[in-house]
């Protein structure tokens, strides 16, 4: 049966090969990546893809949805912990800490009345979001802390997420006699 030690050997060995091979190219260009999400007709459901990927996201019935999968919000939460795994697996295979399970927790809250009148105060964006890190592991407390301290350091979507961005956003605009002539 493999566990979650021998895995962090095999991680250790490809952050290894990873950061050896980005130390060792010449004038490295930063990693480009995207996703696109299409709006299906009948249903509304988002389907996002990225890469190879297929991820369906949708709203509860309360909200016009056929809860055919999570909504954005939720994936959102879904995405930061499973950063937050990623991050703590990289950081406990390059520091050699030896954990028997990993699992994160993630939570946040969003009201439904959120900028309405009356509610002007309430963010409409997911607030109050909050992690926890459940690690079993026969290292010492200290260790773990320092694990930690290296997880919230680096992990790229934590970091997104608890410091202002700037995103850039543009409308691409086709009316439907045109979307016809370019599928033609």
């Amino acid at each position: 049966m493999s566990t979650l030690n021998e895995y962090l050997l095999q991680k250790r060995e490809a952050s290894i090969a990873r950061r050896e091979k980005a130390l060792n190219t010449p004038n490295l260009e930063p990693h480009r990546f995207g996703a696109k999400v299409r709006a299906k007709g009948r249903s509304g459901v988002r389907e996002i893809r990225i890469r190879d990927f297929q991820i369906i996201s949708d709203s509860p019935a309360d909200f016009a949805g056929y809860d055919l999968g999570p909504s954005s919000p939720e994936l959102q939460l879904g995405v930061l912990g499973s950063c937050i795994t990623h991050i703590t697996l990289i950081q406990a295979a390059e520091r050699g800490v030896k954990l028997d399970s990993l699992e994160v927790e993630v939570t946040g809250q969003q009201h439904p009345l959120a900028g309405r009148p009356g509610y002007e105060d309430i963010p409409i964006y997911p607030h109050n979001i909050q992690y926890k890190l459940h690690i079993v592991s026969p290292e010492p407390a200290q260790t773990i802390a320092e694990l930690h301290e290296a997880v919230e350091k680096v992990c790229p979507v934590l970091n997104l997420l608890a410091n202002p961005q700037i995103i850039i956003g543009e409308v691409i605009h086709t009316s439907p006699e045109v979307k016809q002539e370019q599928e033609a």
